[in-house]
């Protein structure tokens, strides 16, 4: 199922607004993977699924109730990359800031290997606005 499938099943029609549509994929250290570079694979991919990334992150409304989401596509590659996860970030830390709901629609194999240590620390630091997010909601509760 693609990530507009899911969507289209789970945000209320007419509702949805996406988010950092302008962002880019990039090749770090310009990784070759069987004669082929990973940027002409990414291309490739979004050629195909027509898609920037591997994800599509942004706001709707579930069952009348504003929501942040993100909807993972597995077509693309069945990973995520350093791109998916700065969306994810700034998702997260957009959701917090505006007290919204977040739902993550996952799809995936894991990270790709090509992103190295760059996507390492994209990772951790993902990991750590999760993390400030789930903080914040406890703290709201009390």
């Amino acid at each position: 199922m693609s990530s507009s499938n899911r969507i289209e099943l789970l945000i209320d029609l007419g509702t949805w607004g996406l988010m950092d549509v302008n962002m880019i994929s990039l090749d770090p250290i310009e990784f070759q993977f069987e004669e082929e570079l990973y940027k002409d694979r990414i291309d490739f991919y979004q050629r195909k699924i027509r898609l920037i990334e591997a994800i599509q992150i942004g706001t709707g409304q579930l069952n009348g109730i504003l929501i942040a989401t993100v909807a993972m596509d597995f077509q693309f590659m069945g990973e995520y990359g350093i791109l998916s996860r700065r969306k994810i970030t700034r998702l997260v830390k957009y959701a917090t800031n505006k007290f919204l709901p977040l739902i993550l629609v996952c799809a995936f194999g894991g990270a790709r290997m090509q992103d190295s240590r760059e996507g390492k620390n994209s990772q951790r630091k993902s990991l750590r606005h999760c993390n400030k997010a789930e903080a914040t909601l406890k703290r709201r509760r009390k």
